[in-house]
C-alpha cells in the first residue's frame, strides 16, 4: 500500500459532485501532535477517499437501502480490512491507533461502511489470523485482505444477544466432516459474504469457530430489509440446514466463549473511533451551517443557546479523542483490558448520538433531509448504540469491573 501516491491521487482529482464534502476535522486539543507521520498519513488517505467515493454516493445509498458494493476496492485500498493483519497474510502491519483512524475516517463517511470494514478485520480476519491454522490464514486472509473475499460473523441469534453463551446453533461429529445446523441474525455483510466464522456448540456444549463458505449445501444469507438504521449496509441472516463442513475448516487455537469475545473486543475499539467520526461530521455541519444561517439579522451561530450547543459537542467530541488514543497506546502495548474497551465503546457512542441530535436542532427543518448528513448518521448510530454488546450491557460490564460483583445473573 501506497499511502503517499494514494494522498496525491485524491488530491490531484476534482470532485465533480453537486455539493461538495467541505468537512474539517476539529482537533481543539491538537492531538495531530501526538500522532506520528505515519498515523497522520495514513489517516489522510482515507479522509480524501472519503470525500472522493463515499461522500458522493451514500446519501443516495442510503435512501435507496443499497450498499454501495463498487466501494470495496477503495476500502482495501486505504488498507480497511485487516490494517494490523501482518503483511505476510495481505494486511497492512498497522498498529491500533492507525486501525482507529481509519474507523474513524470511514465512519465519519457513514456508519454502515465502517460497518462493512470492521467485520471484514475484526470478526472475520482476527479471528482466523489469531485462532486458525497457517493453511487457513494463507488461505482466507490474503483474499479478504483485498476485498476479493467478503466475510461475515455470525455469534448473535434470533432468541440469543446479550446472552450469547445461550446459543443454540450446533454442530456434530460425523466423522469425516461436522454437521451444522442454525441460524444467526442481525448480520452485517451477510447477503453477500464469501465467508463466514461462525460460532456454535459441539456434543459437549463447548463454543468454537467454524469457517463457512458460500456454496455449502444448505448455508443461506437471506437478506434483511425494511431497516431504518444503517440502509447503505447489507444486514441478514446466516441459515445452516445440515451444513456440511469439512474439519479443517475448524478454528482450533480458542474455543469457549471467550473466543468469539475477543474477536468483540478488536470490533468495540474499532466502534470507539468511529464514533468521534460521526459526531465529528454532525459537528463540522451544524458549525457551518450556523455561521451561515440568519435569522433576526445575524448568524444564528451568535446566539447564546447555539453557542452553547457547539461549545458542548467540541468538548465531548475532544474527551472521546483523548480516550480513544490513551486505548490505542494501551491496546498498542497489549495492556488494554475488555472493560476499557466497553467504556470507550460506550461513551463514544452515546456521546456521538447526543452531539447527532443537537446538530439536528440547530439545523432546524433542514436536519431532517438529505441535503445533510446528520439524520442519517441519528439513524445509523441508534443501531451502533445497541450492536456489539448494548448500551446497558457494556455498562454493566464496568460494573462489573469496578465492584467485582456480577449483575448479569
Amino acid at each position: 500500500m501506497r499511502y503517499s501516491s494514494a494522498i496525491t491521487k485524491f488530491d490531484d482529482q476534482k470532485f465533480n459532485q453537486m455539493k461538495p464534502d467541505l468537512f474539517e476535522a476539529p482537533d481543539y486539543y491538537l492531538l495531530d501532535d501526538l500522532l506520528t507521520e505515519e498515523h497522520k498519513l495514513i489517516r489522510d488517505a482515507a479522509r480524501a477517499w472519503v470525500k472522493r467515493d463515499v461522500s458522493p454516493i451514500i446519501e443516495d445509498a442510503a435512501q435507496k437501502a443499497e450498499f454501495p458494493k463498487s466501494i470495496i476496492p477503495g476500502l482495501a485500498e486505504i488498507g480497511a480490512f485487516g490494517p494490523y493483519i501482518p503483511v505476510e497474510y495481505g494486511g497492512a502491519g498497522l498498529d491500533q491507533i492507525s486501525y482507529g483512524l481509519i474507523m474513524q475516517e470511514i465512519e465519519r463517511g457513514d456508519s454502515g461502511v465502517r460497518s462493512t470494514a470492521s467485520v471484514q478485520s475484526s470478526l472475520v480476519m482476527y479471528p482466523i489470523w489469531k485462532y486458525g491454522t497457517e493453511e487457513q490464514r494463507n488461505k482466507y486472509l490474503p483474499k479478504l485482505a483485498t476485498g476479493e473475499w467478503m466475510g461475515s460473523f455470525g455469534l448473535t441469534e434470533p432468541d440469543f444477544g446479550s446472552n450469547p453463551a445461550g446459543m443454540v446453533t450446533n454442530y456434530k461429529d460425523m466423522g469425516d466432516h461436522y454437521l451444522l445446523n442454525g441460524a444467526k441474525l442481525w448480520i452485517s455483510n451477510s447477503p453477500f459474504c464469501d465467508v463466514a466464522v461462525v460460532w456454535a456448540k459441539n456434543e459437549e456444549g463447548r463454543i468454537h469457530g467454524l469457517v463457512v463458505e458460500r456454496g455449502m449445501e444448505g448455508f443461506s444469507t437471506p437478506e434483511t430489509h425494511n431497516k431504518w438504521s444503517l440502509r447503505a449496509s447489507a444486514t441478514g441472516e446466516l441459515i445452516f440446514q445440515d451444513v456440511k463442513v469439512p474439519k479443517e475448516n475448524l478454528l482450533p487455537n480458542k474455543s469457549g466463549l471467550g473466543a468469539p469475545l475477543g474477536c468483540l473486543d478488536s470490533a468495540r475499539y474499532g466502534i470507539a473511533w468511529g464514533a468521534i467520526g460521526a459526531a465529528m461530521d454532525c459537528y463540522d455541519t451544524a458549525l457551518r451551517y450556523a455561521k451561515e444561517r440568519i435569522q433576526f439579522g445575524k448568524p444564528i451561530a451568535a446566539f447564546q443557546l447555539q453557542q452553547k450547543k457547539l461549545a458542548e459537542m467540541i468538548t465531548e467530541i475532544t474527551k472521546a479523542q483523548l480516550l480513544a488514543f490513551r486505548l490505542g497506546q494501551l491496546k498498542n502495548e497489549g495492556r488494554a483490558t475488555s472493560a476499557q474497551i466497553s467504556m470507550a465503546k460506550r461513551n463514544n457512542v452515546d456521546m456521538a448520538i447526543k452531539i447527532a441530535r443537537e446538530a439536528r436542532q440547530i439545523l432546524g427543518g433542514m436536519g431532517i433531509t438529505g441535503e445533510y448528513s446528520i439524520m442519517r448518521h441519528m439513524m445509523n448510530l441508534e443501531s451502533v448504540i445497541t450492536y456489539e454488546g448494548t448500551h446497558d450491557i457494556h455498562l454493566l460490564i464496568t460494573g462489573l469491573d469496578i465492584t467485582g460483583h456480577n449483575a448479569f445473573k
